[in-house]
């Protein structure tokens, strides 16, 4: 089953997300599918595709609560 959830990057205490579409049953920053956006705490800072998004759940991932807050609130 394919998930759409945040895999962490960047250094430490300076985290930067992107939002994949990944196999559920991957590492959190394992290999993915397909980046769909950016999140960047410090900066408060989100760029979501959502037309690539939209592909996905029609393809039948599912959203983690923190994308599925982000696409809600656009926060």
């Amino acid at each position: 089953m394919v998930t759409i959830r945040l895999s962490r990057y960047g250094r430490k205490k300076a985290p930067f997300y992107r939002v994949v579409a990944v196999d559920s049953s991957k590492k959190a920053t394992g290999k993915y599918l397909e980046m769909v956006g950016t999140w960047n705490p410090a900066k408060k800072d989100l760029k979501l595709e959502k037309e690539k998004i939209q592909s996905w759940i029609e393809k039948g991932a599912t959203l983690s609560a923190t994308v599925r807050r982000f696409l809600e609130t656009g926060k």
